[in-house]
């Protein structure tokens, strides 16, 4: 039960039905969640472990709020690791990994297309995610990447929702997955970056444009 209220609390979050700074309230998540406060104390909990929620003095807890320099900065770390990653997997991934790759940027793409919602498209790009990090046989590029993605989480539904962005992370993540399934390290290092790189910059845009910090 805890699992799936964390499941189901995480991808509204991430789908911006609770807005940043705005508190979570045991009450309400109780009710829609229809569970106990302990199940919801204990996701709450875990979700704050992923720097998805921050508990303030007088306030209790609050949807985290990442600040522009923040999220500056842990762009440009998931821009080093994500190319290390795409890198890897061209140098080090097996036939049926590559397939996996294959297969896991067609289901992204086919989300994309048909307009799905934003939790299902995120939920389908960490699949992709997944399915590069277990071609490049690096789990300390996997745990770094794990912990700078919980971080972004908040960011990633809002610049999936900017104008021309889908349409962009599409032809992104074909970019990545062309290369590192044909084994060009040089180009899946370039493809990652470029990825990351667009996704900073829409996000810079919209925090600039919301006026945060």
């Amino acid at each position: 039960m805890r699992s799936q209220v964390v499941d189901l609390l995480r991808r509204a979050i991430v789908g911006a039905e609770f807005a940043p700074g705005e508190r979570l309230t045991e009450r309400v998540l109780c009710e829609r969640f229809a569970v106990s406060r302990t199940v919801v104390r204990e996701a709450l909990r875990q979700l704050e472990s992923e720097d998805l929620v921050t508990t303030v003095p007088q306030r209790g807890p609050v949807v985290a709020v990442l600040s522009a320099v923040d999220a500056a900065a842990l762009y440009e770390v998931r821009a080093v690791l994500e190319a290390l990653a795409g890198r890897a997997f061209a140098e080090r991934a097996t036939p049926r990994q590559r397939d996996a790759l294959r297969a896991a940027l067609a289901d992204v793409e086919a989300l994309l297309d048909g307009g799905s919602p934003l939790a299902d498209v995120l939920a389908a790009k960490d699949r992709f995610y997944d399915a590069l990090l277990d071609g490049a046989h690096n789990e300390v590029a996997r745990t770094a990447l794990r912990g700078v993605h919980a971080r972004t989480s908040l960011l990633r539904g809002l610049t999936l929702r900017a104008e021309g962005r889908p349409a962009q992370t599409r032809r992104e993540l074909r970019a990545i997955a062309d290369a590192a399934v044909a084994g060009d390290g040089a180009a899946a290092w370039c493809a990652c970056e470029d990825h990351v790189r667009s996704a900073a910059a829409v996000a810079a845009e919209l925090m600039r444009t919301e006026g945060q910090p």
